[in-house]
């Protein structure tokens, strides 16, 4: 299933800008998934855009800025139709590559947010993330300088990233985040107990990446430490290797059977499970999956013209309960490793 028209659109949070109902994740660009495509990958962006995708994401971790300076061109070229989501917070030490000390101190912030305007060529950022949060940092600091960058003009809105929702709260009350992205799909369903219920209750949009389940979903692979070259950071995740990947890939079966009602793709389906969430549990929900093909892009845009019924829903509803293996082997980081 394709389809050349645009999609919808929603507002980013309460007070935030119209963007595409869906996302374009632009990690893989540049970072975890492999060798990539320069050219398809800009070719992509642009198709991307065509189909009503208006919400690139990314952070100054991917690439080690790299992938900030690769969208720097798209954004100069469209800088009144996109709206721009970058991160900080996952620091980078050459020494010590494998490590990723979390940074929320003001300072930190600081010397971040100016990077990122520097290498995406902008003057200011439409969307600043929390890429992660350490509670070693009092939110009325970190979120108090992320505040005072929106009062300078260097940022038009406030993201915070894998927060559970007593953090989503408090941070709210100190300025309002206009979105909340953490990993959600079929797979991952922990953000469900906490997380989503504060972003509905406050207005705050949700913006799930990995709602392909990093590919899992869609068929692409079947274990990563026998499909996935020995770059590829899903080597590393628990739920896609070995008995776990064997335990998972059963799962996918109920997918399957209501991609053929749909004629669809199985990711297709992964994603309309997703965006069908907004209307379901009455809240912006703004999937940002990641692709670095324009054939993929029109795929998973026509993934929001999917509507998946009462009967379809249960059954794909059951296979989160049945998921082998952590989302990361050390879920410390994330939302559900603090509730």
């Amino acid at each position: 299933m394709t389809t050349a028209t645009p999609i919808a659109t929603a507002p980013l949070g309460t007070g935030g800008p119209h963007v595409g109902v869906q996302g374009l994740g632009c990690m893989g660009m540049s970072f975890a998934y492999g060798p990539t495509d320069a050219t398809e990958a800009r070719a992509t962006l642009e198709r991307a855009l065509e189909l009503g995708v208006t919400l690139f994401d990314t952070a100054d971790l991917y690439g080690m800025g790299e992938n900030e300076k690769f969208l720097a061109p798209f954004l100069a070229a469209h800088r009144d139709e996109v709206t721009i989501a970058t991160k900080f917070a996952l620091s980078y030490d050459p020494e010590r590559p494998a490590e990723r000390p979390i940074r929320n101190d003001p300072a930190y912030i600081r010397s971040a947010v100016e990077a990122s305007l520097r290498r995406l060529g902008v003057d200011v950022i439409d969307l600043y993330y929390m890429h992660r949060y350490t509670p070693e940092v009092p939110l009325e600091d970190s979120i108090g300088a992320m505040a005072e960058l929106v009062a300078e003009g260097k940022v038009r809105h406030l993201g915070m990233s894998e927060v559970t929702g007593a953090e989503l709260r408090t941070a709210h009350a100190i300025h309002p985040i206009a979105a909340l992205q953490s990993e959600w799909s079929l797979f991952s369903r922990d953000v469900e107990r906490t997380a989503v219920p504060a972003a509905k209750d406050l207005g705050v949009a949700f913006v799930p990446y990995s709602p392909l389940g990093r590919g899992f979903l869609t068929g692409a692979f079947a274990d990563a430490s026998t499909d996935l070259g020995s770059d590829d950071f899903r080597r590393g995740q628990p739920r896609f290797n070995g008995e776990n990947a064997a335990a998972n890939r059963a799962l996918l079966d109920p997918i399957r059977e209501v991609a053929r009602a749909h004629d669809a793709t199985l990711g297709q389906i992964a994603l309309a499970w997703v965006q069908q969430q907004a209307q379901l549990r009455g809240m912006t929900v703004i999937p940002i999956p990641g692709t670095r093909r324009r054939t993929r892009i029109e795929e998973n845009t026509a993934a929001t013209r999917v509507t998946l019924g009462d009967d379809e829903l249960a059954a794909l509803d059951a296979i989160g309960p049945r998921v082998a293996g952590d989302r990361y082997a050390d879920m410390g980081f994330t939302q559900a490793g603090r509730e």
